[in-house]
Order: C-alpha cells, then structure tokens, then sequence
C-alpha cells in the first residue's frame, strides 16, 4: 500500500472511529427485548466432559453401551393378518452396574384398547389405528430366561408396552450374558401409527411388517433404563446388535427385509435368481419380476410356502415386507470404498409407472450413493424400498413409502426415508425424547441431496426465511423442540421436528460457519457416533470443537428456547470532513431475543450494490451496532438481509431510503 493511500485509510478510520463513539455514547438505544447477558451467557454446559462423553463431543475412553443380537422365526398368515415367531433375545451388559432386572418394549401394545396410547391419542390422529377394532398387541408365552444353558429364576411384568424381566441373582457388571426366549403372535393392524400396516391392491395384500418383535430397552450412562411407553409419536431408541430372522409367507409372495437374503436360491424362480445376480452387476435398473409376470402364477415357485432368511448386523432393527402383488426391481450401488450394495424397490402395479415408483431402483441408488460419499458409508447390503399404504417410514437397510406418490414426491419420500440411514440407524440417536436428533438433522442432509439429484431435477426453491420467522419462529404456538415428540401436539411436530431443526443447520452452515467448517465438523459428528448413542449435547460440543466456535448463543436461541429474531435499520448517517463524504454509519438495532449475524445491502447512487456482513459477535454486549460503510459516493438504500436467509420476524423495518428517492 502507498503511503499516502495509508494516511487517507487511516484518517477514514478515525473519523468513523469517532463518528462511532460518539454515537454510541450520545444517541439512545431504542426498546427492545434483546439481553445480550441472557443470549450470550457463559454457563451452557451443566457438567463437564467425563470418561464417557468427552468434552470435544466424542465418545469418552470408558464410554459403554450394551448389545443385544435377536434371532427370530417368525410365519406370517395372510388369511388372518397375523404373525406368529419365536424369539431369542441375547442380551450382553457391557455396563459397570449390576443388572437386577432388564426391560423389553412390546411397541404392539398400543394397539390395544386398554393401553394408554390408545387412551391418549385422538380419534383423528395418524398415531393410532385409524380406528380399526381388532384384538391387538402381543400374545406372549414361554418365556424363559437362561445363563450358560442354565435356566435363570425370574418373574415377569407387563406395563403397557413395556415388559420388566425380573431377575432372581442380578446380572454382573462388564459383560455378563442372559439369554431369553419367547413365543408371540399378534394381529397386523391395517394403518398402525403410519409406521406398519397392510394395503389391499388389486392383485393381492401388501403386509409392511415393523416393531413386530419384542425388543430390548436401552440401558445407558445417561438415564438408565429408558423405558418410554410408546404411544406412536416418539419414534425409537435401541441397542445394536445382530439379527436373524427367517419368514415364512405363502409361496406366491415375495418377501424382501433388513440386511441381506440369504437363500435367493430358495426363493425366487431360476429365472428370478438368475435376475436377481445380474442386478448386483448392473448400474442399470434390473427388472426381477415385471408388472407383466406379477399375474403368471409362473413368476413364483410352485409350493405352498417359503421361508426367506435374512441377517443384518451392527443394526438397531429390522423390518420386512411381503404380497404376492410385488413388481420387484434391482441394480448396484457403489460405495466409496469400493464395496458394493444392492438398491431395490418392490411396488404394486398401480404404483409402477415412470412417474412414481417405477423409477424407485434409481432414486434408492442416487440418494444411497450420494449420502455415502457426502456423510458416511452406507453400511447394509441392501437398500429396499417398498411402496404401500405407509406414507413414510425407515428402518434399518428398508424403507415403507406412500404408494400413491408420483414424480418429485416418489423421489422425495424414498430419499427422506433413505436419509435416516444415517440418523438414527447409523447415528443411534434417542429419537423417543429427542425427534429432532433424526427428523430434524434427515430434513437438513435432504436438502442438500435434493439439489444434486440428476442434475436438479427436483431442486427446490429456497426458503424464503423472513417469511418462516414472520409465521414461524418465535411463535408461541409451538412448544419448545427439546420436549419429547409426544408431548407436542401433532399439527406441530412438522414444524418442530422436521423444519425448524433443519432451518437452524441451513443457516449454521451457510451464514455462520461456512460450508467447510460445518460439514467437516458434522462429518467428525457422525464418525465419531455411529452405531453409539450421542445425547443432545454431545452433538453441540461436536459441532463446537469441530468448527471452533462457541455457538452456545444459538443453541439457546434456535433449540433451547423459542425466541424471535427482529433486526431493524435504525438510521443512517453521512460520515464527513471537511464537506467531503468519507462514508456512512448504519446504525443497526437488535430488537428480539435472537441475535443473528448482520447481512447489509448497500446501494449507491452509481448503481453499485455491496454485501456487507458484520458477525454475531457484535451483540454480545450490544442491542444497538453501527456499521461502517467507507465510500465517497452517496448511498440511496440499506437492506437488511436482502436475500431473505435469516428469519427476521419484521421486515417492515428492513429497509432505509435517502430522503427523495
């Protein structure tokens, strides 16, 4: 820089230093609610890091968390609508505590009459059963429990849908093994929560079988037991481990479930297995069973029954399908590290065309392969998709869509369904207490995927986010999003779960933190809790260190509290010396609780339009901050936030204009 460049830069910079000065000690501030003490406090963490949750966010070096592997055999009666299994359940308590007693989730029990979900969920609510009458939840018998193939005293209690296993000797501490057996059958009801059911179409009955076996509760370092009754909101939290599971359904069904098939010899017809091989070398999408051949008896094996056997390990849970009515279609995945996975979709006939899930094989291997690479890798061998008459639910390795979605909505549902891969399946998140933690964090990556999609073939506009804080944010209508999803009222789960969570992590990454730092900080987030169980604040600390921000003023404002933002301009001064104009100060004035970076659009006289952006920090001891703008030509307006990526709840106050234009 030329020294005399330097003197004139240096002179500007005392006269706004003044100008500045002397404005903030002479002008006043004007009303609000903005406390900068109160957003910007320094106590947000009530306790430590410790050797179980690091204070980086991680898992500590003594973190814990128990395992359970299931081994299920389980028939399922289409006359009936009924399945019927047997189940072994072992149980590993990697936990440094004795064990007295152990819980199981029966989520099937709330399709009872006399069980509190059913006492507490409207009549018009998508959490129940639709007001179907059927004889629901678990029948179970033979229970027993044993220990090194001896048997183990024990007495048993059912609570709603919860079981306690009571033992007679507690289970020891760091490893000790239990293992329980059971029989149990119960009627599949035709809507059950919007999470499993059965669709009549017209070439047969389409069963979406989930939460149809007796689970085990998680035991952690947070709260113990976690034993939630579940009432159809509050979605699920549970162990890893393997699980088996073998089906058996009429011959002429296809059955596809979690993990992998293991027999497709024994399943499908020569000509179906020989499909079936292609597809796993094929980019292209494979047709196993065309809408042609779903009515030639001569598509299935000429027997009464089969039994499909499926694994899947390191897995929070397991889900399956099965009809006679399946169009069933295939092709590759390719992995990042080179491993491969098999995409598949299986549809009635009505929902086959190129404008619904007849392209379902290529958005299940877009949106696998895109999330693989962006976040972490997908971990199953298969990814199936199954169009019925759930509008949207994932499970582990397979997801169950609306069957009536057509074109972006077809895509759309299979590629939030597929999101939740990674949370909570690989990122096993409590998704009873916190619905945000998946729904919120699946909504945000969505974004993100659908705008690479074929080349935006499905791209959205983005958000105009003035209106969203005019509408949305801060409005006391909704509770706050750490409460537990069922203590919410349902027309307000969409807004508190899904889009709220999602708006907050847009505008982290894009207006706080950049690109960079944020997906390298959320990356170390997933890396560093998959197939483990992060509480709320293990993911603020991760995202904290990994970026390097104290970003405890926006945990408060955006999740811990349901505070407004409102930003206005408030003035704008010419800066001057000696009658020539050196610049101007914008004074800007932070009016709600919300603080949020500045975003300015200054545009002069010439046409010229700049972009100034003043960070967050400026609130920390302010409500009122003024910008400084160096130009010698005259201004004739101010914007806030011209592009509308923040939810300013008052835009009428937004905008300043020079007097006479």
């Amino acid at each position: 820089m030329k020294l005399t460049k330097l003197i004139t830069f240096c002179l500007v910079c005392c006269v706004f230093a003044f100008s500045a000065s002397a404005q903030q000690a002479t002008t006043p501030a004007p009303a609000t609610n903005y406390n900068p003490a109160e957003a910007f406090g320094p106590l947000f963490y009530t306790q430590n890091g410790n050797e179980f949750r690091s204070a980086i966010g991680a898992p500590g070096p003594k973190y814990w968390q128990n395992r359970v592997d299931y081994n299920i055999t389980a028939s399922l009666d289409e006359t009936k609508n009924t399945v019927t299994g047997t189940l072994t359940i072992t149980y590993k308590n990697n936990s440094p505590d004795k064990l007295p007693y152990l819980w199981l989730q029966l989520d099937q029990n709330t399709f009872k009459e006399t069980s509190r979900g059913y006492a507490i969920t409207p009549a018009r609510s998508r959490y129940g059963a639709q007001g179907e009458k059927f004889d629901g939840g678990y029948k179970i018998q033979n229970i027993s429990v044993s220990q090194k193939a001896a048997a183990v005293k024990f007495t048993s209690l059912v609570e709603d849908t919860r079981m306690q296993i009571r033992l007679d000797q507690p289970m020891a501490a760091n490893g000790d093994i239990v293992t329980i057996k059971m029989d149990y059958s119960f009627i599949v009801p035709k809507e059950g929560s919007d999470r499993t059911g059965h669709l009549t179409t017209k070439n047969g009955e389409i069963f979406a079988i989930a939460q149809w076996f007796p689970r085990m509760c998680v035991y952690d370092d947070v709260l113990g037991w976690n034993t939630l009754p579940y009432w159809g909101g509050g979605e699920f939290y549970c162990e890893y481990g393997d699980i088996n599971f073998a089906i058996t359904a009429p011959a002429t069904h296809i059955v596809m479930g979690s993990g992998e098939l293991l027999n497709p010899a024994e399943v499908f017809t020569p000509e179906q297995l020989k499909r079936w091989n292609a597809a796993k070398l094929s980019d292209a999408t494979v047709h196993i069973r065309t809408e042609e051949e779903v009515t030639d008896p001569k598509s299935r094996p000429a027997k009464d029954k089969l039994t499909w056997k499926f694994k899947i390990l390191n897995a929070r849970d397991a889900a399956w399908a099965s009809s006679k009515s399946f169009v069933l279609d295939a092709a590759r995945i390719n992995l990042p590290s080179g491993k491969k996975s098999l995409a598949v979709s299986a549809q009635p006939v009505e929902s086959n065309g190129v404008d619904a899930y007849g392209r379902g094989v290529e958005y299940v291997k877009s949106t696998i392969e895109h999330y693989s690479t962006k976040w972490f890798e997908y971990p199953y061998p298969m990814a199936v998709n199954v169009a019925t008459n759930v509008g949207g639910m994932e499970y582990p390795g397979i997801v169950f869509c609306g069957w009536k979605a057509k074109k972006a909505g077809a895509w759309g549902v299979i590629d939030h369904e597929f999101g939740h891969t990674w949370f909570p399946m690989i990122v096993g998140s409590n998704e009873r207490k916190y619905g945000w933690m998946d729904e919120g964090f699946n909504t945000f990556i969505n974004g993100i995927s659908k705008s690479s999609f074929n080349k935006g073939e499905y791209a959205a506009q983005p958000t105009d986010m003035n209106k969203v804080g005019k509408s949305t944010i801060g409005n006391p209508v909704y509770e706050n999003m750490m409460l537990m999803p069922d203590g919410m009222a349902e027309r307000n789960i969409g807004v508190n779960l899904y889009y709220k969570p999602g708006w907050g992590l847009d505008i982290l990454r894009n207006q706080i933190l950049g690109e960079d730092r944020f997906d390298y900080a959320f990356r170390q987030y997933i890396k560093n809790w998959a197939f483990k169980h992060p509480t709320p604040f293990d993911f603020f600390r991760s995202m904290e260190n990994g970026a390097g921000e104290d970003l405890a003023w926006f945990w408060r404002s955006w999740w811990l509290n349901n505070w407004k933002m409102d930003q206005a301009i408030a003035g704008v001064e010419a800066v001057k010396q000696d009658d020539k104009l050196m610049g101007y100060l914008i004074k800007v004035v932070n009016l709600e609780k919300m603080p949020m970076p500045i975003i300015l659009q200054v545009k002069t006289k010439s046409g010229k339009t700049d972009i100034v952006k003043v960070p967050v920090d400026v609130w920390m001891k302010n409500a009122t901050w003024l910008v400084r703008y160096p130009t010698t030509e005259e201004i004739e307006s101010v914007t806030l936030d011209p592009n509308k990526v923040l939810p300013d709840s008052n835009t009428d106050n937004n905008t300043w204009t020079a007097t006479g234009n």
